[in-house]
């Protein structure tokens, strides 16, 4: 019995396609397929590498944030005071002969150019102070 679709056009060209397509048809050069394969294992290579880089700079900075930060040397409680301007000759002061005269006319011009001052200055440079090597208590 004849088969009802070898007559039909659509059939007959849809077989000749395919025998075109089979007779084109062939497997690329071993040296092509080889190419391919090491595109994508050096995309994969540099994935892993950026997903580790990802993973240890988080890492780091997460640390980094949960580590208490140093504050470095710590300032000293107080200030010190500011320097004293240089004394004024005063015109109605009887001129003196004494250290422990012009050191007097010093503190009483110091008490008066900063009324809060509670400290008066003597005759002698004030002591140096050495720095030691512990910082300051918080």
């Amino acid at each position: 019995m004849p088969d009802p679709y070898d007559h039909d056009p659509l059939r007959s060209l849809f077989r000749e396609a395919a025998s075109a397509g089979r007779s084109r048809a062939a497997l690329p050069p071993v040296s092509v397929i080889a190419r391919r394969g090491e595109k994508v294992r050096r995309r994969r290579i540099a994935g892993f590498a950026l997903a580790c880089c990802l993973v240890i700079g988080g890492s780091a900075a997460a640390v980094a944030a949960f580590l208490p930060r140093d504050p470095g040397p710590s300032l000293p409680a107080t200030t010190p005071p500011p320097l004293a301007p240089s004394p004024v000759p005063n015109q109605s002061a009887p001129p003196s002969t004494g250290p422990s005269a012009t050191a007097t006319a010093t503190a009483t011009a110091t008490r008066t150019a900063y009324p809060g001052a509670s400290h008066t200055m003597s005759a002698s440079p004030p002591p140096t102070s050495t720095r030691s090597s512990t910082p300051y208590p918080p």
